[in-house]
C-alpha cells in the first residue's frame, strides 16, 4: 500500500495480529469527521456544519493490542466550482484506490439523491459498507425507509448510526475490526492522528471562524501557522477578497478575539496565538496558492 509516509516503516507485531485502512467518504458535510472522532473518542479533525470543512486527507490511527485501524477522512465529494473544489474531489478519490475497507457514509434526515447515487457508482461494493448517519434526527420509520433505499446500492453491509450520540457506533466499529485482515502495525500505539501540531493549531483557528461566518465566505477561508515559537504562535488566515477582511477581523476585532480565545482553550495552558489577516485575490482558482496551502 501507498498509505505510509515515508521512513515509517511497519511496526513488528505478531502473526495474530490485524491491520487495515479505512476510508470515510460521502457527500460534504454528511457527518465523516464526526464520525471519525467517535471511533477515536477524541477530537482528531475539526467538524462543523459548512460543507468542505475537511480539505486534506486526515488520519486516524486506533490502535489495539491485537489490531490497527487507520482511518482516512477525506473532503466531501461534490460538484466542483473552483480548482480547490476539483483538488478536493481528487483527494477524496485517490485514497480509494488501495484502500481495504469504504466507509460510505449518507444522511438519514435527508433524501439520497443525485449525489449520493453518483459516488456510490464509483465504489466497488464488495469492500463497501453504507452507514447511514444522523439517525438521532428521524423517527424509526424513516430510518427503514433509507435503508430500503439504500439497499440498492448492494453494498456488503449497511449501518444505521449517529455520530453525535454514538448510537450504533460501537456495532459499526466492530465490523471494521472482523474485516480487518492478518497485517502489521503502520504507526506507533500512542499515535493518534499524522498531522504535524502546526496543522492543527492552524485547522482550530479555520474551525472557529467558519462558525462565525457566513455565506460563501468559509469557502474562501484558508489558514495556516507560519510562526511556532511556544508559547507564540502566529496564524495568517487568508481571504480572497478586502471586503472579506473585515467580516473575519469584526467590529473592533472582536471575531478574532473570540477566535482566539477558543483556540486557546483547547490548546496547552500558556499557548499565544497571533492571528494576522491576509488577502490573497481569487487563491482558490490559483495552482500556486493551493500548492502552498497544501491543497
Amino acid at each position: 500500500m501507498n498509505q505510509l509516509p515515508e521512513g515509517n516503516p511497519p511496526i513488528e507485531t505478531t502473526e495474530s495480529h490485524r491491520s487495515g485502512f479505512v476510508s470515510l467518504v460521502g457527500r460534504p458535510n454528511v457527518g465523516k469527521s464526526t464520525l471519525l472522532n467517535a471511533f477515536l473518542q477524541k477530537k482528531v479533525t475539526i467538524v462543523s456544519d459548512k460543507p468542505q470543512t475537511t480539505r486534506t486527507e486526515i488520519r486516524g490511527v486506533l490502535t489495539g493490542s491485537e489490531f490497527q485501524i487507520v482511518f482516512c477522512d477525506t473532503p466531501g465529494i461534490h460538484k466542483p466550482r473552483t480548482l480547490l473544489g476539483r483538488r478536493l474531489n481528487d483527494t477524496a478519490r485517490f485514497t480509494l484506490n488501495e484502500i481495504d475497507l469504504i466507509l460510505f457514509v449518507v444522511e438519514a434526515d435527508s433524501v439520497i439523491g443525485k449525489g449520493d447515487k453518483f459516488i456510490a457508482n464509483s465504489l466497488p461494493p464488495e469492500k463497501t459498507v453504507l452507514v447511514l448517519n444522523k439517525i438521532d434526527k428521524v423517527k424509526s420509520g424513516r430510518i427503514l425507509t433509507q435503508l430500503n433505499e439504500a439497499s440498492k446500492f448492494s453494498f456488503m453491509e449497511y449501518f444505521p448510526v449517529s455520530a453525535s450520540t454514538g448510537e450504533g457506533v460501537t456495532e459499526l466499529l466492530e465490523h471494521v475490526k472482523a474485516e480487518l485482515i492478518p497485517g502489521p502495525q503502520y504507526f506507533p500505539a500512542e499515535m493518534e492522528t499524522d498531522f504535524s501540531e502546526s496543522f492543527w493549531v492552524a485547522e482550530l483557528v479555520r474551525e472557529q471562524l467558519l462558525s462565525e461566518v457566513h455565506d460563501e465566505l468559509p469557502h474562501s477561508i484558508a489558514t495556516r501557522v507560519t510562526d511556532w515559537n511556544w508559547p507564540h504562535i502566529r496564524c495568517e488566515i487568508l481571504v480572497e477578497r478586502d471586503s472579506q477582511k473585515g467580516i473575519v477581523i469584526g467590529h473592533k476585532g472582536q471575531v478574532l478575539k473570540k477566535v482566539g480565545s477558543e483556540v486557546r482553550k483547547q490548546l496547552q495552558e500558556g499557548a499565544y496565538i497571533e492571528l494576522v489577516v491576509k488577502v490573497e485575490k481569487d487563491w482558490q482558482k490559483r495552482p500556486r496558492s493551493l500548492d502552498r496551502f497544501g491543497y
